[in-house]
């Protein structure tokens, strides 16, 4: 990617605490905004409100002097469109371009929808800046409806919205696949055949560079993050493993857990444990969707799941969670349904298969509920 042509504008925030108010990001975040400069002038996207002074100022940086000619809005989520007031109002003769859905939702955001500045762009449409080009896919439901993309022909850079982003801000070194992984199942993993659909433009298209809205451009081994979304969007496993979900009151669901998990590691097989009471929610998630095969260990509790468990399985099941092997364990003292109620809440799942060994705790382990447990040990390892 020629950086003198192409520059990067966008901002690092670590005030935040909460990114859409639910996921943690320890790291802060990166708000994307870049600006293609020739003969016309380009800006792709905006930032979240509370930085745009300091992004105006860099746009004024960047250009010595000029005035841009376009901004390009891609997405209408606040975190990339909060500043679109602040820039009208700095540059008034600059238009906006954005696709029609975009410009209704700029009304109920902003209270204007830019009627005398403003170019509604769709799949197909152009925009020629001089030497570079400007060509425009429809991406509804990654993860808005309003979204496009942009593909600069001349430096074949796709400008992808959302898709292919991360938490953390860009001055934090960490693993991009952790935590865009994270960011995709936590947030479009709903919108799987959307971005399917995507990538099947992305191949008749020449990318030599990805520049998401948020994390770091990608420059080098393309092929790898485009497999990795295909995986994702696909629902299929991206590693054999089990992943233990439980909660527990007073130890003794834990302990069955721990003793599944023993057998299996001891077995060869990779094993991510999650207490659904204390961990990240949204690191189950992920672990869940990551890995092959799933076991769900929970008490009955008033008659159905103990909380967080009935949570944990509204995220994958809302999620479009499917294409897995799931074991399931329960705990009662009295009445134990918990397993028929876990069963019941995934029966829309697409593409689950149920062990075949369902293991009953009546308070704490006994013989009988081992030897149940060992069973589902042998199922999973199989």
């Amino acid at each position: 990617m020629n950086m003198q042509s192409i520059r990067y504008i966008g901002v690092n925030d670590h005030e935040i605490d909460l990114f859409e108010g639910q996921y943690i990001v320890p790291n802060g975040m990166a708000y994307n905004s870049y600006l293609i400069i020739d003969e016309k002038t380009a800006v792709m996207d905006s930032v979240d409100a509370r930085f745009a002074r300091q992004w105006l100022g860099q746009i004024d940086a960047a250009l010595e002097g000029r005035a841009p000619d376009f901004l390009i809005v891609q997405h209408m989520e606040p975190d990339h469109s909060g500043s679109i007031t602040a820039f009208a109002k700095a540059y008034p003769q600059a238009v906006i371009v954005a696709s029609a859905k975009a410009f209704g939702m700029m009304k109920n955001f902003f209270g204007e929808d830019y009627a005398e500045r403003r170019l509604v762009v769709g799949e197909g449409n152009t925009l020629s800046l001089g030497t570079h080009t400007l060509s425009f896919i429809a991406a509804a439901m990654i993860h808005w409806p309003e979204v496009i993309m942009t593909y600069e022909q001349t430096e074949k850079v796709l400008f992808s919205a959302d898709a292919f982003g991360k938490f953390g801000a860009l001055d934090v070194q960490e693993d991009w696949a952790c935590e865009a992984r994270r960011y995709y199942i936590g947030i479009v993993s709903k919108y799987g055949a959307p971005v399917q659909a995507l990538l099947a433009k992305a191949k008749k298209l020449e990318i030599e560079a990805i520049c998401p809205l948020h994390g770091p451009a990608l420059t080098e081994n393309l092929g790898y993050y485009i497999g990795l979304y295909d995986t994702w969007s696909s629902y299929r496993a991206e590693e054999e493993g089990v992943v233990i979900a439980y909660t527990s009151v007073y130890g003794n669901t834990k302990k069955a857990v721990m003793q599944l998990a023993e057998r299996l590691s001891a077995a060869g097989v990779k094993v991510a444990v999650n207490d659904l009471a204390r961990c990240d929610m949204a690191e189950a998630v992920e672990d869940a969707f990551r890995y092959s095969k799933l076991v769900l260990a929970t008490t009955t509790y008033n008659g159905g799941v103990f909380p967080f468990m009935q949570e944990f399985i509204h995220h994958l099941t809302e999620r479009g969670y499917s294409n897995r092997f799931v074991g399931f364990m329960e705990n009662g003292s009295w009445a134990p349904t918990a397993v028929k109620v876990m069963k019941g809440m995934l029966e829309k799942s697409r593409n689950l298969t149920f062990a075949k060994t369902d293991v009953k705790i009546m308070s704490a382990l006994n013989a009988q509920s081992e030897a149940q447990l060992e069973a589902l040990a042998d199922e999973l390892l199989a």
